[in-house]
């Protein structure tokens, strides 16, 4: 590994990390409801990445969650840095993936990663999903666990990913999500039905 590919990351490894995993932990507690990552925590820049994508990966990456990346972010920086600052395996097969890292070109096609099983569904793969925004896509509604009624998303997804969500959805097994962009994450866990408008079959926004 060159030196040169190596880049800073957190400033204060531990409290910057925990400070990116309760944001985690509070974007999955309230779906669809964007959580700021501060600057003064978010790493110095790796390019190919959003700042909320880097930090996310520092905080929830280790030598036990081997990672999937996406081919855009298949770079020998990108590979140098997280393996270096995580110590995370970087996999080809998606089945052996606890993490992958995807952008929106990539979300046609869900086959392959971990749903988990009834016995051990935590064991599924979590997706980290850098997107070019938060916003700018088709409205749909989320509702389940965490939301008071129902929480109004526009997401600039392909049409395709919530059918790929939907077909793996078999709770407790499925997958769950965290959407990227600059330093913004919002959470989509398995247990949230996502509702469309009355003329989709998914029932009424």
């Amino acid at each position: 590994m060159s030196a040169t590919l190596l880049q800073p990351a957190f400033a204060d490894p531990v409290l910057d990390a925990q400070r990116s995993f309760r944001a985690a932990l509070k974007a999955l507690a309230g779906p669809g409801v964007a959580q700021s990552l501060l600057t003064a925590q978010t790493p110095p820049h790796l390019e190919g990445l959003a700042s909320a994508s880097h930090a996310l990966c520092l905080a929830l990456l280790d030598i036990d969650t081997p990672l999937w990346l996406a081919p855009k972010f298949d770079t020998q920086a990108i590979r140098a840095n997280l393996t270096f600052h995580c110590g995370c395996p970087i996999v080809s097969d998606r089945q052996n993936a606890r993490f992958a890292l995807l952008d929106d070109s990539q979300l046609h096609d869900l086959s392959g990663f971990d749903l988990g099983n009834d016995r051990y569904p935590d064991q599924s793969c979590t997706l980290l999903v850098q997107l070019p925004s938060l916003q700018g896509g088709r409205q749909v509604a989320l509702r389940g666990p965490g939301i008071e009624s129902k929480n109004h998303v526009s997401l600039p997804l392909q049409e395709a990913f919530w059918e790929e969500r939907e077909s793996r959805s078999d709770f407790p097994r499925g997958i769950d999500v965290f959407f990227l962009a600059g330093s913004e994450l919002m959470g989509l866990p398995r247990s949230t039905q996502v509702l469309f408008k009355p003329s989709q079959t998914q029932g009424g926004v």
